[in-house]
């Protein structure tokens, strides 16, 4: 009881400013021209709404999103190497190579062909561009020789460079 005494006892104070008597209202005078908008008087000002902590609810990956991902990173290192492994794929028709001496020799083309573009092409990322869009190129080709042919490029590829073929 006491504290409800309080409360009524205590002064309200209002939050919204009082009405500045100092400023005078003149009137507005007509005239012909066309009235001039003001700058930014008028403009209304953004409100800022407070900020409120942000929750992030982070599931639990299984295991097919790690095995994705391997599968992706190797995906992509084999999408880069691709002319160096094209060109091993078909030194390899000619004579018996090993898988990690393909592996070793495409590293080392796919590297050179790299250079080549570095110094033909000016600047990191148009020659990087350039040579990801001939290894599209090579898989496109690989891809159409495999399905429009009967000799399976992909395949003899894939057991080169696991060390199935000799």
């Amino acid at each position: 009881m006491a504290e409800e005494n309080k409360i009524q006892e205590a002064e309200i104070i209002s939050t919204t400013p009082a009405p500045d008597a100092s400023k005078e209202v003149q009137p507005e005078v007509l005239t012909a021209e066309a009235p001039k908008p003001e700058a930014s008087a008028e403009q209304p000002k953004e409100e800022t709404k407070p900020q409120e902590p942000q929750v992030i609810i982070q599931k639990e990956r299984d295991l097919s999103h790690y095995v994705g991902f391997a599968l992706l990173t190797v995906l992509s290192i084999v999408f880069f190497f691709i002319p160096g492994i094209a060109l091993v794929y078909l030194v390899s028709c000619l004579a018996a190579i090993t898988a990690p001496v393909a592996w070793i020799f495409a590293a080392i083309l796919s590297v050179i062909v790299w250079l080549i573009f570095k110094l033909k092409i000016k600047g990191f990322k148009k020659s990087f561009f350039w040579y990801i869009g001939l290894c599209a190129l090579i898989s496109i080709i690989l891809v159409s020789l495999s399905v429009f042919t009967s000799y399976q490029v992909l395949s003899g590829i894939f057991a080169l460079l696991i060390g199935g073929s000799n």
